[in-house]
């Protein structure tokens, strides 16, 4: 089931939680033939119940998609409707002047003044970085496929984050998250902290206070997916074959990513509080013990 690319959120009091997807990127045909588009991989990923379009399956939740590559926004008067925002990635660079790249930075900006909680996934991460005034650009140690571990910071580091909520006492010390991308935060913003980072990359996720959590890698992808994407660019010669071949195999090395964790961490940020429940990685190496 798929839904317009723009939905005019209902009035206030209508119940239930609402989120706005603010989509940088086109529907592969990948995506819309196994999926039915990328609106359904995020709001399968981090809805509350797992739910297709509209409102999910326990009818508490309601996701709107705004197509914002096409230029397509949320109305100013609609922000306060919302409960929360996700950028996604896109093959765009966070750091480009294209004028819906322009305004997003903006919107993100009004987002954040208005303390609307804000997460955002490759791209998305890095134009909420970008917009709350840190640096990003071309990744120093080139791109980076597959499915990598991404390590968190020292316990110490991490106090003060109530979405982390039970998660705090019990936060892996890895875990393994899907990569695709070429670009990469290089100084987070004012106020941030730094929580996790990999071999490649040195700020895998971020967050500034409640309301703004940036992540490198894509906790909304499957595996199926990552494959495709290894394909499409393989294909386009962005990444060479021996690189396609490497990203291929971490998938078994890994055993796979820990999308449960990282799915219920952003629902968690999203909710305000962290999901409990069984949804800690596999092998996991807790901090303290």
């Amino acid at each position: 089931m798929t839904v317009a690319a723009t939905t005019k959120p209902a009035a206030a009091g209508c119940g239930g939680r609402r989120y706005a997807l603010l989509l940088a990127l086109w529907d592969s045909d990948y995506a819309k033939k196994v999926y039915g588009g990328y609106y359904n991989v995020f709001v399968s990923a981090f809805g509350g119940s797992g739910g297709g379009a509209g409102m999910t399956a326990e009818g508490d939740e309601r996701w709107d998609c705004f197509r914002v590559i096409a230029g397509e926004f949320p109305a100013p008067e609609d922000l306060s409707l919302y409960d929360g925002f996700v950028v996604s990635g896109s093959p765009h660079d966070a750091y480009g002047d294209d004028p819906w790249i322009r305004r997003l930075c903006a919107l993100v900006q009004t987002l954040h003044a208005m303390e609307k909680r804000v997460l955002g996934v490759c791209f998305g991460h890095q134009v909420l970085c970008r917009a709350l005034g840190g640096r990003v650009g071309r990744a120093r140690n080139g791109w980076d496929v597959g499915v990598k571990k991404v390590t968190f910071v020292a316990q110490d580091c991490l106090e003060g984050f109530g979405f982390l909520g039970d998660l705090g006492e019990l936060l892996p010390s890895s875990a393994a998250l899907i990569e695709v991308h070429q670009d990469e935060v290089w100084e987070v913003p004012p106020r941030a902290t730094v929580l996790a980072y990999s071999e490649k990359t040195r700020v895998e996720v971020f967050a500034v206070g409640e309301h703004a959590l940036g992540i490198q890698g894509h906790p909304e992808y499957t595996t199926d997916i990552l494959h495709n994407l290894i394909d499409r660019l393989s294909g386009q010669n962005a990444i060479t074959t021996s690189m396609g071949e490497d990203a291929r195999r971490t998938v078994a090395e890994t055993g796979g990513p820990d999308r449960r964790f990282w799915t219920a961490l952003c629902k968690g940020f999203l909710n305000g509080a962290h999901a409990t429940g069984d949804h800690q990685p596999r092998r996991r190496r807790l901090l303290h013990h």
